[in-house]
């Protein structure tokens, strides 16, 4: 945590302490933890990134390192239901502007991968699952629009055998903030950072900066915008082409040290119907 902590302490960041009970979503309203706030239902955060987004404007390029909360009844090696979120947010950037950040603050020394990563579209994602016999867990082959989940995710970086970034995401599958690709609107200019042996670790995208496309975002994931006025003032009042990213750090550690499951990776794991000791 003080490695990532002195990264971006000496590439100009400043580092938030953004509030951990909230009344927005940003990953979908199923994996939220619920809480009563003196009478009003809250929530505790699934991601900093809002209000990170904020801070833009003020402070230029913004990080923080705080809790997040997810509320999956995943049984997997890679999840947990509380777990140290490093997220960042970059002023002025482009996609490739914020795929080279990605690897920057992942270009570890313990034994430095070869840079530039893989960057692989996700519909050669698709074709690669399908032409190496991988299936859906219907048994039928993916198709275009299909989430790919973690095993299928796995099979493919751990064949590959090096640090992938899977990129340009389906719109209807990624968070309705995510800004879309101006040559193919299907799709976003997302990313996902996979590791050999783990999967996923680092999440990211451009931000919509445009506040039409905003509320179209909204209404697509059936969202109430009135809650998030303030998110969406940025847009309106003025804001930058910017983007962002989250990495989870018991992931990060499970891949730097080669262990099998993030529950090994952090001080008291909490995860699905485990909340002791």
């Amino acid at each position: 945590m003080r490695s990532f902590r002195e990264h971006f302490h000496t590439r100009g960041y400043t580092e938030v302490m953004p509030p951990c009970m909230v009344q927005t979503q940003v990953e979908g309203g199923s994996t939220l933890f619920s809480l009563d706030y003196y009478g009003e239902k809250a929530y505790l955060t699934q991601s900093s990134q809002p209000y990170l987004e904020m801070c833009l404007p003020a402070m230029g390029d913004v990080c923080c390192m705080a809790e997040s909360y997810r509320a999956e009844t995943s049984h997997t090696r890679r999840h947990l239901s509380q777990y140290t979120h490093l997220e960042a947010e970059l002023a002025f950037i482009d996609f490739g502007g914020l795929l080279n950040a990605i690897e920057g603050v992942l270009n570890l020394g313990f034994k430095k991968p070869v840079r530039p990563f893989m960057r692989i579209y996700y519909k050669d994602a698709i074709a690669y699952l399908n032409e190496h016999g991988i299936k859906r867990e219907d048994g039928k082959d993916f198709g275009f629009g299909d989430d790919i989940p973690e095993a299928p995710e796995c099979t493919m970086t751990d064949a590959i055998g090096r640090p992938i970034m899977l990129c340009r995401f389906p719109a209807e599958i990624k968070s309705f903030y995510m800004k879309r690709c101006k040559d193919d609107p299907r799709v976003t200019e997302s990313v996902n950072v996979l590791m050999p042996g783990v999967g996923e670790i680092v999440g990211g995208s451009m931000r919509i900066s445009n506040i039409d496309e905003l509320m179209v975002g909204y209404k697509r994931e059936d969202i109430d915008s009135t809650l998030y006025y303030w998110f969406t003032d940025q847009r309106k009042y003025g804001t930058t082409e910017h983007g962002g990213y989250g990495l989870g750090i018991e992931r990060s550690l499970e891949w730097i040290l080669n262990h099998y499951t993030v529950r090994e990776c952090c001080l008291y794991p909490r995860f699905t119907c485990r909340c002791l000791p």
